[in-house]
């Protein structure tokens, strides 16, 4: 019976990925500016007067401005490659046609 070498322990380990340190996000700040976004969100639709179109168009705005608060701090990916982020921006575009024939209906 042939006896076979025992590879060494770092070839079967998994290969390191090295992560950039970043700095800690102000996760209490991101939380104060996400709260006060909803407030001004609930606020805008008490407001007389404002068009709805503009209601609408400031809501989503601000909706979105939320999102991208999440999504770079909560999930990070302030802290990564640029193809990463691209590969998440990729579906905005169906996005905005769904939002364009949502408010055309009006």
């Amino acid at each position: 019976m042939a006896h076979h070498a025992e590879a060494p322990a770092a070839a079967h380990a998994p290969a390191a990925t090295p992560h950039a340190s970043h700095p800690k996000p102000k996760y209490m700040l991101v939380f104060l500016v996400l709260g006060a976004l909803t407030v001004i969100e609930v606020g805008l639709t008490y407001v007389p007067g404002l068009s709805k179109r503009f209601t609408i168009f400031a809501l989503l705005a601000l909706a979105v401005w939320k999102a991208v608060l999440v999504a770079l701090y909560y999930m990070h990916l302030r802290f990564e490659p640029t193809r990463l982020r691209l590969l998440v921006l990729a579906p905005l575009p169906l996005a905005v046609i769904l939002v364009i024939a949502v408010l055309t209906e009006f």
